[in-house]
């Protein structure tokens, strides 16, 4: 019986460095994207960088697995006065009604994820986690994806992933378009 306890002991701690450690059960060794399809607009498949930032590309995978995101809309896109990004996670864009709601924007999924210096630069294709004003660790299920560089973020935004095919997709989104499903694919 001692045995039994310590047995389940051991595999609750490693169970705990798992989840402490961010890894969420990505591989951190192989290639793994997140594809979006955009309704009316095709797919976009990102790579995420989950050896650089394992707790952000960690959340948002189990976002995703649980259809967090799936019926969500797209409510900033800012292609003036040039092409900057898009962005989505906040379930109540799932409204269409609300898009212009002041509000839109502050939800997620409720749970807070910490800056992670990936190492990777806001570059046309980069998707970067969302945070609240002048609080780099208050990341949730936000996320944006560039349209061009814009290098002044670096620093501020965790760079979880990029574009690698889809770009086109990305460059004709509009304020209001729907995510019909969002997937993990693991090579």
């Amino acid at each position: 019986m001692a045995f039994v306890r310590s047995l389940l002991g051991l595999i609750a701690a490693i169970a705990a460095l798992l989840v402490a450690s961010g890894s969420g059960g990505l591989d951190p060794r192989g290639p793994t994207l997140l594809r979006l399809e955009i309704e009316a607009r095709g797919n976009v498949d990102i790579l995420l960088h989950t050896a650089e930032a394992p707790k952000t590309t960690a959340h948002i995978a189990a976002l995703v697995e649980r259809g967090f995101y799936n019926g969500q809309r797209f409510f900033k896109v800012v292609t003036s006065p040039r092409p900057y990004l898009v962005q989505t996670g906040d379930p109540a864009s799932r409204d269409a009604t609300k898009l212009d709601d002041p509000t839109m924007g502050t939800g997620g999924s409720g749970t807070k994820v910490p800056y992670e210096s990936s190492g990777f630069s806001n570059v046309m294709g980069a998707v970067g986690l969302s945070t609240p004003p002048n609080d780099r660790n208050g990341g949730d299920s936000q996320f944006y994806i560039l349209l061009d560089n814009a290098k002044f973020l670096d620093g501020s935004y965790t760079v979880f992933g990029k574009v690698q095919s889809g770009m086109d997709v990305v460059k004709s989104i509009r304020k209001g378009d729907k995510i019909v499903a969002a997937r993990i694919v693991r090579s």
